[in-house]
């Protein structure tokens, strides 16, 4: 007598599939579109009124809410559609004004009791939600050059502080810091004094030439890849604050290889301002004006940003953006915009010192911002991308008291940049430029006529597939859909499980899972028919035929999901949603192939003669 399906294995398929129908269960229940109001600041809280006055909006415009949670500290409103939740969005923020943040968001529909014990359904990607896609790219070199300006105009601050006469400092092209000394004893204690306050990060060459004493700073060996590296985390940060304060529902923003960051935002539809809030390198640096008889060598000329104007600036900076802890609009006295600024303690220590000796000189405000636009080649005719600073003094205000950690910016334009800035400085200055170089833009509707495609390409592929098993296995071939059905309700509860993001390119994974599950029973009812061709009973012929060709079920599954394996390490964006759907579809169909086929089997046909409908 052949044994039957042991106590254990049987155990494992019911608790799986269990599990399986209770986690694959919240997918009958899609999240509404909805908006999420809140008030900008954390000490303030959305009142009744507010929320009225943002309901009277949308019943003028002949907008329905499907329903509404309020909380408190904020309010969910749903709709019936991402169409009207994306239209409800701009009427609700132009009727609250930027005291409140109206995030696109999506409300759960899924009972209370699956959503306790952590049963949600699975997350859509952007082609089936809608959104837009970005591909931006780091200026490495232009980060290397400002760590070397900051390190240039910190050496000048050291220099003077400790009385070591120099004439300049530098910075040339080739990330070369040159330092011109009256002698070189002099340059001796500048490199002493400079080896002590940044070890290990250049490498000195001294010469001498026109009766001078040179010292050339070169960055040590790795220090380069520190600041490139350095320079992609921080703008991956700043990326992810801006993001936040967009308000936007389930971001990605990661790393691409060495220098690139992709970033994609569901649900949003205004390409236009996502791109002004992420890739605006806006910064602020904070200068006194130079004084009339200050070297030309040691000051800087600028424009006005609101006038013909210019000022001369010295070149020293007091402080930059990367300094600000917090920024908030407000309005002046005569109903002027204006950012008020908080500093850190390093910022506001460093504003304090230069106030100090300064009160009734002027300091200026100075706005940067890295920019690009479109030339033609003269010579090859081929368009390119020139990229280029853009700076612009915003205020230049007489001093009249030792300032400390927090000030104001005026000589703003309006409130819309008011508030801009305001977003800017608060999520984090860029540790340098970034550029756009790929855009994607998916609507709603097509994100809808996405997931419908999708749903009947499964459909079509299943049944065809259900078909053919019944068509050339007959009764194994009804064991083994069974199985097929199985297999794809825990593929999706372990993606639901696993709050994996199912995207087209997902879908296209599941109808490649579908076949790859089927290829499975195929090898093993093709090895039992060739085990009975050969003389074995029945029972003996189904034992051999599930023993002998696992191994064969194992090579083929194990290959093909180290390929999926790698490409979701390395790819993004659609090749990593088909990668991880195809992945989890693996590990599923190898589970359903050798147990719950076996299973299936075992306890129809075990320990008996098969009949002729049978195989």
């Amino acid at each position: 007598m052949i044994q039957r399906f042991s106590l254990w294995k049987t155990a494992v398929v019911v608790v799986a599939l269990v599990l399986g129908a209770v986690y694959g269960l919240p997918n009958g229940f899609p999240d509404d579109p909805a908006l999420q109001v809140s008030a900008s600041r954390s000490t303030d809280a959305l009142g009744v009124p507010d929320l009225e006055r943002a309901r009277s909006a949308l019943t003028e415009a002949g907008i329905v809410l499907v329903g509404e949670e309020f909380s408190g500290a904020q309010s969910l409103m749903r709709f019936d559609s991402v169409e009207t939740q994306i239209t409800a969005k701009a009427i609700v923020q132009k009727t609250l004004g930027p005291e409140f943040i109206v995030a696109l968001n999506l409300a759960p529909t899924t009972p209370e009791w699956l959503r306790s014990i952590g049963a949600s359904p699975m997350k859509l990607g952007l082609d089936l939600r809608g959104g837009v896609h970005f591909l931006m790219e780091v200026d490495l070199d232009a980060a290397v050059l400002q760590r070397l300006d900051t390190y240039a105009s910190e050496i000048k601050q050291t220099l003077r502080k400790q009385r070591i006469r120099f004439r300049s400092v530098s910075v040339v092209e080739g990330g070369e810091t040159v330092i011109r000394f009256l002698d070189p004893e002099t340059r001796a204690q500048g490199i002493e004094s400079i080896r002590k306050d940044y070890p290990g990060i250049f490498a000195y060459r001294e010469r001498e030439e026109d009766g001078a004493a040179f010292l050339s700073l070169l960055l040590a060996e790795g220090e380069r890849a520190n600041i490139e590296n350095y320079a992609v985390s921080q703008n991956l940060t700043t990326l992810r604050n801006r993001v936040n304060e967009l308000g936007v529902s389930e971001p990605l923003v990661q790393r691409q290889g060495a220098n690139r960051i992709v970033v994609e935002l569901p649900g949003v539809q205004d390409t236009a301002t996502a791109k002004r809030v992420l890739g605006a390198t806006a910064n602020l640096e904070f200068r006194l004006e130079a004084l009339l008889d200050a070297p030309a060598r040691d000051t800087q000329s600028f424009k006005f940003r609101d006038s013909l104007r210019t000022a001369n600036l010295e070149r020293d900076i007091i402080t930059t953006g990367n300094s600000v802890s917090d920024a908030r609009t407000s309005f002046d006295e005569n109903g002027v915009p204006q950012v008020n600024i908080s500093l850190d303690a390093t910022g506001g220590r460093r504003m304090s010192d230069v106030t100090k000796t300064s009160v009734g000189r002027r300091m200026a405000v100075l706005f940067i911002e890295s920019r690009t636009r479109s030339e033609v080649d003269k010579t090859t005719g081929e368009k390119k991308q020139i990229r280029f600073n853009e700076q612009g003094i915003i205020s230049l205000a007489t001093i009249q008291s030792v300032l400390g950690n927090q000030f104001r910016i005026t000589g703003l334009d309006d409130a819309r940049e008011a508030s801009e800035l305001a977003l800017l400085l608060r999520a984090g200055a860029l540790a340098a430029p970034i550029y756009f170089v790929e855009e994607r833009t998916i609507g709603p509707s097509l994100g809808a006529e996405n997931i419908r495609s999708g749903l009947n390409s499964v459909i079509i592929g299943f049944v065809l597939v259900m078909l053919f098993m019944l068509a050339f296995y007959r009764g194994f071939g009804l064991i083994a859909n069974v199985a097929l059905a199985v297999n794809l309700l825990l593929l999706i509860a372990v993606m639901s499980l696993l709050q994996a993001v199912l995207t087209l390119p997902g879908i296209a994974g599941i109808v490649l899972t579908v076949g790859m599950a089927v290829d499975a029973n195929v090898l093993i009812f093709s090895r039992i028919r060739e085990e009975r061709t050969r003389g074995l009973i029945d029972p003996q012929a189904i034992k051999v035929g599930f023993e002998k060709a696992f191994i064969t079920i194992l090579d083929a599954n194990v290959t093909t999901l180290l390929v999926a394996i790698i490409l979701a390490g390395i790819g993004t964006g659609p090749v990593k949603g088909f990668a991880i759907t195809l992945a989890i579809g693996i590990c599923t169909s190898l589970f359903t192939a050798t147990l719950v086929t076996r299973l299936l089997v075992e306890g129809v046909f075990g320990g008996r003669h098969l009949p002729k409908w049978a195989l």
